[in-house]
């Protein structure tokens, strides 16, 4: 996929896109996508070949905001947050995914949700 305002992006972004062009979530296996602002860790599961979100969970979430520890670190936030939308994943029945970073360096936050997903079931 070719940008044409290419340099007007971040790093991150132009990560994404390269990251994109390989991942693609299908009805089988849907994709994982994952997405960290400063104070909140966001993921979902999304099959591209409709453009629909199957499932999410985020740290703004009242349900996720009840199982936190009393300390909580942001990886603790964001393995909790894995776990919870693999549970979802996995009551909707999927059981695979495709693990999309979002553009992130696969360490810290992004890894642990990935870690709290597949310590959950899913699988990937």
């Amino acid at each position: 996929m070719r940008y044409q305002y290419k340099r007007s992006l971040s790093p991150r972004q132009r990560r994404h896109l390269r990251v994109r062009a390989r991942v693609i979530g299908s009805p089988v296996r849907p994709r994982l996508n994952v997405f960290r602002s400063n104070a909140h860790v966001y993921a979902q599961v999304i099959d591209d070949s409709i453009g629909h979100t199957l499932v999410t969970a985020s740290t703004l979430e009242a349900a996720v905001r009840e199982r936190f520890p009393e300390e909580h670190p942001k990886t603790a936030q964001a393995k909790l947050v894995g776990q919870v939308v693999a549970e979802r994943a996995l009551a909707a029945g999927i059981k695979q995914v495709v693990f999309d970073r979002g553009g992130f360096k696969y360490h810290g936050r992004v890894k642990a949700v990935a870690d709290g997903a597949r310590e959950t079931g899913l699988e990937f």
